[in-house]
């Protein structure tokens, strides 16, 4: 039996919580389909030719960002279905026996052995081996190589929630004076369109550059979020190409389709998007040591008295309250979290200023505006996200996620959009949904006496903060530790010898920031601390056990205090760590430190005493 804030929250661990919160926040799409990718790509004369004299063709520039797609699949997604198909070969190998057209992958998940076979046909090698055992063909229509990437995506039988083709090519004029293979491709392109498959291209680098008018400008797809169409700049490297088949294949998918009501008749639609969320480690998996069979858990409840199966409407939930137990249905503590309808509702406009640093709660969400429930959303929604950022105001807002999810007080803080040099989005348009605190949410924490530094200290400490300053972007560093987890997987599934080492970016640059620094922090030590200061000295005493100096707050309560908690219904206003320390002073021995069995195990002593 546990506290009403448990119907909220999961119980554990803090990191099992984050991870369930993090599970919760990413919504329901895992039921909705998987996601299916399939790369096309330019497999002509054109596309080995070198681009540079330090760089390599674009057909490995292709191949080695594909690679990297699966890879990081494997990780992220790994139930999304991925297939590679070239055209423009000399060898064919599809389904329905179209000249020039060779499927290397069929649409599956992504594996090792598909890495290992993409590895092949890198570098010079690669495309020698490439050519041995494909080849370059004359000849090709670029309909049939659609129409078959088409097949692929009907001969899954799963349920699919995106179809996408990412066409990789350096020719921006495939089929030349051919008009009729070129109206036959437009058409087929017309053709995916309404089957709800979308065509993205990847356009290489070429000498002259890349004409996208003269043909793939009316066979691309743009998504309805794409207002901006796509990205049509070249690309020369492999971070530039990778850049935008991320932007591409990311998913985009909404927690959430809500009503944002700006007046008693006014209201419109809005996604809610997660785009910060913490990354675990994946759970592992348990499996029958005889077969290697994945091993499912099954949960069932019996009662203690009579051992006989309990079904979920046999199950009641209990709080102490006031020393009495209070029994609940399933179906009130369910009404008991129905506060209000899911959606936003206006409370007023405040001025950007009163956003404080210190209001932080926890990551924030992205309203984006959606059509699905009212139209002209997006119109409305411009105009306000416009307004705002005009008058450098925030939305105030009442969210109420769910059905079952209590509501939060929200910000709504005007984003405009950004672009990188090679037009390609770094931030989207629209409203940053930044929780704020309740006044239950705010402690007052007991300060220590502020000592205060001399204009010349803090002249000099000013020197050093303004030598050290550096742009700071978040996706600049990877987290160390999962990276070398993904680095030791890797090395395990493509049987290489060691896993690639991972650089620690999180580490500071000693030997740099001392070059900036120069004489600054000795001028400032002599400043702030005394002539005869070793910083080595000041590190902590260690205790005659050898572990650090701590200081261990006194948790014992004696029994009079016990029992008056107990009788007035207060025990469980006690912290975890005074009710350990009181069931370990009565000897009495708890399987875990829930706090709920600690309560539970101190009552039944008292009452058996």
């Amino acid at each position: 039996m546990s506290g009403w804030e448990s119907y909220y929250r999961n119980e554990g661990e803090d990191e099992e919580e984050e991870q369930d919160e993090g599970a919760d926040a990413e919504g329901n799409y895992k039921y909705s389909g998987r996601d299916s990718l399939i790369f096309l790509v330019d497999a002509s004369k054109a596309m080995f030719e070198p681009q540079d004299e330090d760089q390599g063709t674009s057909f490995d520039l292709t191949i080695q960002c594909i690679q990297n797609v699966y890879s990081s699949k494997i990780i992220s997604s790994d139930q999304d279905l991925l297939a590679v198909v070239f055209y423009g070969t000399d060898k064919d190998k599809n389904s329905v026996n179209f000249r020039n057209v060779y499927v290397l992958h069929e649409l599956d998940t992504p594996g090792a052995k598909r890495i290992l076979e993409l590895d092949q046909f890198k570098g010079k090698q690669g495309e020698k081996r490439f050519q041995e055992l494909i080849g370059q063909g004359s000849d090709y229509s670029l309909s049939e190589a659609l129409w078959v990437c088409a097949n692929l995506f009907s001969g899954v039988r799963l349920k699919m929630s995106h179809k996408r083709i990412m066409l990789f090519t350096n020719d921006d004029d495939p089929h030349g004076s051919d008009s009729a293979k070129a109206s036959r491709a437009k058409t087929k392109a017309s053709d995916l369109r309404d089957t709800g498959i979308f065509l993205d291209l990847m356009n290489l680098k070429k000498p002259g550059g890349f004409d996208i008018s003269l043909f793939y400008r009316d066979i691309i797809t743009l998504a309805e979020d794409e207002e901006l169409g796509v990205h049509f700049e070249e690309s020369g490297k492999l971070e530039d190409l990778l850049r935008k088949v991320r932007a591409k294949e990311t998913r985009k998918r909404s927690l959430a389709r809500l009503k944002l009501k700006l007046g008693r008749d006014v209201a419109l639609t809005v996604g809610i998007f997660n785009m910060v969320q913490k990354a675990f480690k994946p759970p592992p998996i348990r499996l029958y040591r005889e077969t290697n069979e994945q091993v499912k858990t099954k949960t069932r409840t019996f009662s203690v008295d009579t051992g006989s199966l309990l079904l979920p409407s046999d199950t009641k939930r209990a709080q102490i309250y006031g020393g009495r137990q209070i029994v609940m249905e399933k179906e009130e503590t369910e009404e008991l979290k129905r506060f209000d309808e899911p959606g936003l509702v206006l409370i007023g406009f405040k001025p950007l200023f009163m956003l404080k640093q210190h209001h932080f709660l926890r990551p924030s969400l992205f309203a984006y505006p959606e059509e699905s429930l009212v139209n002209g959303s997006t119109t409305l929604f411009t105009a306000l996200l416009t307004k705002c950022l005009e008058k450098e105001v925030l939305a105030l807002c009442r969210y109420t996620p769910r059905h079952n999810s209590p509501p939060y007080f929200v910000a709504l803080v005007p984003q405009e959009e950004e672009l990188d040099a090679q037009r390609v989005q770094v931030a989207p348009p629209g409203f940053q949904l930044v929780f704020l605190p309740y006044a239950d949410d705010k402690w007052k924490v007991p300060f220590t006496e502020k000592v205060t530094a001399n204009p010349e200290q803090v002249d000099k400490m000013k020197a050093i903060v303004q030598k050290l300053r550096f742009k700071y972007r978040s996706d600049s560093f990877e987290n160390p530790v999962l990276q070398q987890h993904f680095r030791n997987l890797e090395a395990l599934a493509l049987d290489l010898m060691e896993p690639e080492h991972v650089p620690d970016l999180t580490l500071p640059k000693i030997e740099a920031m001392d070059l900036r620094l120069g004489s600054l922090v000795e001028e400032f030590k002599e400043l702030v601390y005394p002539p005869d200061y070793n910083p080595e000295k000041a590190a902590k005493r260690k205790t005659d056990g050898g572990g650090p100096g701590e200081k261990q707050p006194k948790l014992e309560l004696s029994e009079d205090e016990l029992r008056a908690h107990l009788r007035k219904g207060t025990l469980g206003k006690l912290t975890v760590p005074v009710l350990k320390e009181a069931c370990r002073v009565y000897r009495l021995k708890a399987s875990s430190t829930k706090k709920q069995e600690l309560l539970d195990l101190l009552k039944q002593h008292f009452q058996e005493a």
